[in-house]
């Protein structure tokens, strides 16, 4: 069993993952019918910033709690218990940011004042979120993934219900409430996925003062993984913030329309890009279970099991991902009608498809460097990668490839990426 247990736990999370996306796209198609077209363009307009404050709060600790647990050479109450003392820190300057910098963000940034209360509603959630997921990171480290998928539909469910319940309630007051309550009712949920991963802790689970007690050893070493991972995600997000606005400005000066860039952008962002990383849900699970069990491999020098381990993960992720590349390549037009329901994008897709073959692996490979404690090798890489992507995306927008110029610049990013990671592993694996 103990030899499986790396497919086990891949399966658990597969499944699990399956169920809360069903749950995740039931939540939104409820959410659209409460608050109709405007309340969800006004929620939609908010959630960048909600997800930049996520990243930060949670600060890479699932990861690092996740790694350092698994490990199995610490007090574990300790570490925990010190990773909530570094969240709580964190979380009390963001909402005091929030508080301050609110009706900023929400007049001269979004430029959209009824997203204020919203706003005020993200530094609400944003505590609760930090301790589910230092939790969770516990959960990971001691390969135990039943509490994470428990938890998961768990909070899914919870937060179905209570939308379904009071966002009527909210919108007698106004659109602006009944969307900032649909980013507050992730305090309920939340807070449930607290209280079941709190079941699932041992029976014989007891604290004392000095368990509560925050180690400075242990808060250096979860900084030392978390904040290049931390880096690694905010790179992505700071990316995908200003990809739009270099796309739009360079290319209206090259002559191109405002509707031909919305549509295009339209096309590429809403069905290709989610059709052609439907298989990352797969991989995404499979380096989850991946870090784990990496980490105390390396930890206790078993290096052998450690590659196995690695390219068995690799092994997986192509065999989800080479079917799928295959379909995307030559019949795109039938996911795209059967998901999407549209023919628009398979140009896009039939070049993009072979590339995103690497992209799949990517995931394992990332997992792999976190799990050594290689974070900042992935965060140099990823760094690398956008502003490779970005330079590429300016001169190909310069030369008047309009929206393939974001296709292009995005398949260098996922080529030298994945290449420098799959050397960096080689390197240190």
């Amino acid at each position: 069993m103990k030899k499986n247990k790396f497919v086990v736990a891949t399966i658990i999370l597969i499944i699990g993952g399956f169920i809360t996306k069903i749950l995740s796209m039931v939540i939104k198609i409820v959410m659209t019918r409460l608050v109709g077209t405007e309340g969800i363009g006004l929620y939609m307009l908010v959630n960048p910033t909600f997800m930049l404050f996520i990243a930060i709060c949670t600060l890479g600790m699932p990861t690092a709690i996740s790694k350092l647990v698994s490990e199995d050479k610490r007090n574990n109450k300790k570490l925990v218990f010190s990773a909530v003392a570094i969240a709580i820190i964190i979380n009390i300057l963001i909402m005091l940011t929030i508080l301050i910098s609110g009706r900023f963000i929400a007049d001269n940034l979004l430029h959209e004042p009824r997203s204020y209360y919203s706003i005020i509603a993200i530094g609400l959630v944003l505590p609760f979120i930090s301790i589910s997921s230092i939790l969770r990171g516990y959960f990971f480290g001691k390969q135990k993934m039943i509490p994470h998928v428990v938890s998961n539909i768990t909070e899914d469910i919870t937060r179905l219900i209570s939308i379904i319940l009071f966002t009527p309630l909210f919108l007698m007051k106004g659109l602006e409430y009944a969307v900032a309550f649909l980013i507050l009712s992730n305090i309920i949920s939340e807070l449930t996925s607290i209280i079941i991963l709190f079941f699932f802790l041992p029976k014989n689970f007891k604290l004392n003062k000095n368990d509560i007690t925050p180690n400075l050893s242990n808060i250096k070493d979860i900084l030392e993984i978390s904040l290049p991972t931390t880096g690694s995600r905010l790179i992505g997000t700071i990316g995908a913030f200003f990809e739009p606005i270099i796309l739009t400005f360079f290319l209206l000066k090259t002559g191109f329309t405002n509707q031909y860039i919305l549509t295009e952008y339209g096309v590429l962002n809403g069905y290709v890009m989610p059709l052609i990383l439907l298989p990352s849900f797969f991989t995404g699970a499979i380096s989850q279970a991946l870090l784990p069990i990496v980490s105390q491999g390396y930890s206790n020098k078993k290096y052998e099991y450690v590659r196995n381990k690695i390219k068995q993960a690799l092994f997986f992720s192509l065999l989800i991902g080479i079917p799928a590349t295959l379909i995307f390549t030559f019949i795109p037009e039938i996911p795209l009608k059967l998901i999407f329901n549209t023919n628009e994008g398979i140009n896009y897709i039939k070049v993009l498809a072979p590339i995103c073959l690497l992209h799949y692996i990517q995931a394992p490979l990332t997992s792999t460097l976190q799990a050594i404690g290689k974070s900042h090798t992935a965060m140099f890489g990823t760094l690398v990668g956008m502003i490779l992507r970005t330079v590429c995306l300016i001169v190909c927008c310069n030369m008047g490839l309009g929206l393939w110029s974001l296709v292009i610049a995005s398949s260098v990013n996922i080529i030298y990426v994945t290449i420098h990671h799959i050397v960096d592993v080689r390197k240190y694996v």
